[in-house]
């Protein structure tokens, strides 16, 4: 008997828990049709409410930004190259962007094949003009030597006529007469030795004069060379980070070529001092001016808050791309110095453009438009209320008039709201244009006006 009763009680087991599985399934259907066919999912009686507020409220406006140095160095190869022809160097070797480096270290070396085969075939020139210079050297002091002893000659000639001229006084006249033009001959032969060797001097030291600028100036060339070729290893000219700068393919790097027209091999920004580069589109920039405070906070480190100061606000807008909208660069300081700040950073910059230590304000949710011109609100005690708006920011507005602190605000147009007329303000009567004037005399009800929802405020 024990044997034939445990299907009994395994199937009794199954029922109960075939049971429970109905019972469950039928009470998630009600709960889903309830929520389906309930009043507050129909979009009556789920209005949300807001708090008119009265304290302190800040106008700004929100952007992002990218760092960058206050103040930077640009590296540059060795501008003198292009005076030796040399149009483009390509650099070998490259510091990785970001290394932080001291005064004197290496950051590139740049190819010298160029410049080093015009340094050889100077080289040549400078070994040909000094051999040529040391030959003309050699002739002056031959040729010039080669006069003097003429001129020893002759002035011993005019010596020798003198005295036979001397000796022949008891001689014929004409014995006489032909000693005396031998010495006027002799005299003449060496007054015109002289004068040969005066020019011959002149030449002679014109010849070496040119030879030796000649000289002077292939040896500077030399000396140049050899200067500009220690140039193409690049040192940081002080302290800092280096940062790869854009070319014209792309950023400067290991196997780049670069112009000697604009040598710039990196920039080494200075740390200590940054700025945020940000652009605000046209319909804020009338809010901004240089001089307004600012809170930067940074994508990396978000917990790290900061302060800065508008310094530049462009005249000129931009196209940004894939924008359709104009924008204008504004730049912002960074009032402090921190060692994690690093160019290209992403900061989040909130503008201070007005600050109130008390003001009315609501969310902008709050606020509808009829009109154009009419600013108004849903009151929780059922009156659509005009109001004056103030300044706003990015969440909500202040209320100058038509509202008062504590007052309750539909964020959405309520279900008794369609049909009911403005509760206009007095204040603005007469500052509204002629023609909304009009309109409104003619459709608006100026009185206070109430509702069959209306409840006490």
């Amino acid at each position: 008997m024990g044997i034939s009763l445990i299907p009994k009680q395994v199937n009794d087991k199954k029922m109960k828990l075939k049971l429970i599985y109905w019972t469950l399934g039928s009470a998630v259907i009600v709960f889903v049709l309830y929520l389906i066919f309930s009043p507050s999912s129909t979009g009556e009686g789920n209005e949300i409410l807001s708090e008119t507020k009265l304290g302190k409220f800040k106008v700004e406006i929100t952007t992002s930004g990218e760092l960058e140095a206050l103040r930077s160095v640009q590296v540059l190869g060795p501008t003198e190259a292009r005076r030796f022809r040399v149009g483009n160097f390509t650099i070998e070797n490259m510091v990785d962007e970001g290394t932080v480096v001291k005064k004197g270290e290496f950051i590139a070396s740049l190819d010298k094949t160029e410049l080093f085969g015009r340094l050889e075939d100077k080289r040549l020139d400078f070994e040909q003009i000094q051999a040529q210079y040391e030959q003309i050297q050699l002739d002056t002091s031959l040729v010039l030597r080669a006069e003097r002893d003429n001129l020893l000659n002759l002035e011993y000639m005019v010596g020798e006529k003198r005295l036979v001229l001397e000796q022949s006084e008891y001689e014929p006249p004409a014995i006489i007469k032909q000693n005396e033009y031998n010495v006027e001959r002799a005299i003449r032969e060496f007054e015109q030795a002289k004068e040969r060797y005066r020019i011959k001097t002149m030449q002679e030291k014109a010849r070496m004069t040119e030879v030796t600028a000649k000289l002077r100036e292939v040896r500077l060339e030399v000396t140049q060379m050899e200067d500009v070729l220690e140039k193409f290893v690049v040192l940081a000219p002080q302290d800092g980070m280096v940062i790869y700068t854009q070319g014209r393919g792309g950023k400067v790097r290991e196997g780049s070529q670069i112009s000697s027209w604009s040598p710039v091999v990196a920039t080494l920004p200075d740390l200590t001092a940054m700025q945020s580069v940000t652009f605000i589109n046209e319909v804020d920039i009338r809010k901004v001016k240089p001089g307004q405070l600012v809170e930067l906070n940074l994508d990396a480190f978000p917990e790290k808050k900061l302060t800065g100061v508008v310094t530049k606000v462009a005249n000129v807008g931009q196209q940004r791309p894939n924008s359709d909208a104009k924008v204008f660069e504004v730049i912002v300081k960074v009032n402090e110095s921190d060692p994690l700040l690093r160019p290209s950073m992403t900061t989040g910059n909130s503008i201070i453009v007005d600050e109130f230590e008390e003001a009315l304000y609501v969310p902008l949710e709050a606020v509808n438009v009829e009109n154009d011109s009419i600013n108004y609100v849903y009151l929780k005690n059922g009156t659509k209320q005009e109001v004056k708006l103030g300044m706003a920011n990015a969440n909500d507005v202040i209320i100058e008039i038509g509202l008062k602190e504590g007052d309750k605000v539909y964020l959405s147009t309520p279900s008794w709201g369609q049909n009911v007329a403005v509760k206009l303000l007095d204040e603005l009567n007469g500052k509204r244009n002629d023609q909304l004037e009009e309109t409104l005399a003619g459709n608006v009800d100026f009185t206070s006006l109430s509702h069959p929802m209306q409840e006490d405020q």
